[in-house]
């Protein structure tokens, strides 16, 4: 099995709910532990857990994100409200409407009881929708315990209508306490519409009243000296306040509102963000910031930020650690409505103090990138034999279709970050057929040139290329007269292999350096080399999602010709290359391509002369 592409290093020690991706950013696996960083470090050991879809997570995930919770109950709920928005293929054995146990109270029936079904949403409601739902309840013994002792201070009704309709007397459950007997006419509908309302907010997260009647009771048994009474009462307590009180990632009502808490170092600060819609929590992110402001005007820079000129609307609540500067303004500028929230406790505080666990676990994260960035960059600088790291690194990347419509990117790295404003594409111009070398030197020498009129060069050049595609590049470097800028090679790793049945042996990634008479192989762990690999790699995704909308035209425009398939398209763009040489062979070459003929060549010009 090979090593693993994603680190744990940054993980922490808590709850929570971790995300394999891919290299598209597409979510593979979605799980839950009680140690984050115990439970990734267990998928890196030989075998994994032995389970075996690891070895295949291995294989595909790039990097893993994790979601900090306050305790493994929550991570049970998050991972389930993740599974069902992401559905990634290796969680496909949990379905969706067998998740956690919920309450359903019929409020159509006359005397309406409480239900225990598997489903999690109203549209469920097989009641005409005049149901409320309780739950998610991750604890199904908690939830049975709970609703026991709801029962002894709210005695509703817990038998089917099977039972009820045809009870003549009243059961043992009223004679004990436990029901207060509609089957008989022992309650009115209006006085046992009371006892739903009662046991509706008790549900909903209000236990006051439930809670102090059991600690009464506690309370009397152990002045009886009852004790195992007593006992029994504290644990039925207990039961109710893990099973009743909400969890921070499933809040208890349907209300959209995001909820943010800041961490801060120095001039560091990340934001993080949980955003709950229709009850669900539906996104967690973090947001980097370097600012030096106190917290009340960072918060309003914050808010401006994030829903400021349309850039994504604003919920009804926003819940944060303190009020921002201008506050008022806020809430009448930006969020039409929206309410900024403070809490001191409750359902809203422990929102917010899981949105402030996942930013210090972010922060902790940036500074740990940092770090590891920063060495890798001086480590760079020493391979380079240059003085001080490359703070600007343009990496360039050329792809083609069969030698037609090449195109190539440009991506710009920052202090070992994306830099986008510096991302560029380029269509290849000058070049006739599939020729890589030349194509590089045209694109080089075009982002060279623009860079020296515009005094805009990087530190550092990277090629995605050996040996050939760096003599074109520095010849372009050359042409341009950027001739201060170092430019280098990087050849990806190969595995052992044939060739015309000579044995290649295997290879690291390779650095091709000017002047030097051999690559340098970089170490499997260098930290150069995993800051080159990020680089080459974001401009090889970079060419491929430009071509692939590229090659997305060309198609367009012969797919729209009648009886021009998939076949056809591939034989005429091999043999004229793209639809502009289409368009300037005459009629007999076209109609000499296999399968075309002479009619179809004929409506393809006609089609083609008018497009």
């Amino acid at each position: 099995m090979s090593e693993p592409r994603w680190s744990i290093d940054d993980v922490p020690e808590k709850p929570g709910v971790y995300l394999f991706r891919d290299a598209a950013g597409k979510v593979l696996y979605v799980g839950k532990a009680a140690d984050l960083k115990s439970r990734l470090r267990s998928y890196r050991r030989p075998g994994g857990d032995g389970r075996p879809l690891i070895g295949f997570l291995i294989e595909q995930a790039e990097r893993v994100e994790t979601i900090v919770t306050r305790t493994e109950q929550e991570a049970l709920l998050l991972e389930d409200s993740l599974i069902k928005k992401e559905k990634p293929p290796h969680n496909i054995r949990l379905k969706d409407d067998k998740s956690f146990l919920m309450l359903r109270l019929d409020l159509g029936e006359r005397f309406p009881r409480f239900k225990f079904v598997r489903a999690h949403r109203p549209k469920e409601d097989k009641a005409g929708g005049r149901s409320r739902f309780f739950g998610p309840f991750a604890s199904s013994r908690a939830l049975r315990q709970t609703l026991s002792d709801l029962h002894r201070v709210v005695p509703l009704r817990d038998c089917p209508d099977s039972v009820f309709d045809h009870r003549s007397r009243p059961c043992l459950k009223h004679q004990i306490g436990l029901c207060a007997a509609p089957c008989v006419g022992k309650i009115s509908e209006v006085d046992y519409r009371v006892h739903v309302e009662r046991a509706s907010r008790v549900l909903s997260g209000d236990i006051a009243e439930l809670a102090e009647e059991l600690e009464s009771r506690m309370r009397a048994a152990a002045a009886e000296l009852a004790y195992e009474r007593a006992a029994a009462w504290r644990d039925r307590l207990g039961a109710l306040r893990r099973t009743v009180e909400r969890q921070g990632v499933q809040p208890s009502d349907t209300k959209d509102r995001d909820v943010l808490a800041l961490a801060r170092a120095g001039n560091e600060a990340v934001v993080h963000r949980l955003a709950f819609r229709d009850g669900r929590l539906s996104e967690s992110r973090s947001h980097l910031f370097r600012s030096e402001l106190p917290d009340d005007e960072l918060w309003h820079n914050v808010l401006t930020a994030l829903y400021g000129a349309g850039r994504r609307p604003a919920p009804p609540e926003i819940v944060l650690p303190e009020r921002p500067a201008d506050a008022e303004l806020l809430e009448h500028v930006l969020a039409r409505g929206s309410e900024l929230v403070v809490p001191v406790g409750g359902e809203r505080a422990r929102m917010l103090e899981l949105a402030g666990e996942n930013a210090r676990a972010a922060l902790n994260r940036r500074e740990r990138e940092e770090a590891i960035e920063e060495a890798a960059l001086e480590e760079l600088a020493k391979l380079l034999d240059v003085d001080e790291a490359p703070e600007t690194i343009d990496c360039f990347d050329v792809s083609n279709f069969q030698g037609a419509h090449v195109v190539a990117s440009r991506v710009r790295f920052r202090h070992g970050h994306p830099d986008k404003a510096g991302y560029r594409r380029f269509k290849v111009r000058g070049v006739e057929g599939q020729d890589d070398f030349a194509s590089m030197r045209e694109i080089v020498g075009r982002a060279l040139r623009r860079g020296v009129e515009e005094s805009d060069l990087p530190d550092l050049v990277v090629i995605d290329g050996g040996a050939q595609q760096l003599e074109s590049a520095l010849a372009a470097r050359d042409e341009a007269g950027a001739w201060d800028v170092p430019i280098v090679g990087l050849a990806k790793a190969r595995a052992e292999r044939k060739v015309r049945g000579v044995t290649k042996a295997a290879s690291e990634e390779r650095l091709f350096l000017p002047g030097a008479v051999a690559p340098l192989e970089l170490t499997r762990h260098s930290a150069a080399r995993h800051l080159l690999e990020r680089i080459r790699d974001e401009a090889h995704r970079f060419a491929i999602t430009y071509h692939r909308k590229e090659r997305g035209r060309i198609r367009s425009a012969l797919d729209s010709v009648p009886g021009v398939g998939a076949q056809k398209r591939k034989a005429l763009l091999r043999r004229f290359g793209s639809v502009a040489g289409i368009r300037a062979a005459n009629l007999e070459d076209i109609a000499s391509v296999p399968g075309i003929g002479r009619d179809l060549a004929a409506r393809l010009r006609e089609h083609l002369e008018k497009t």
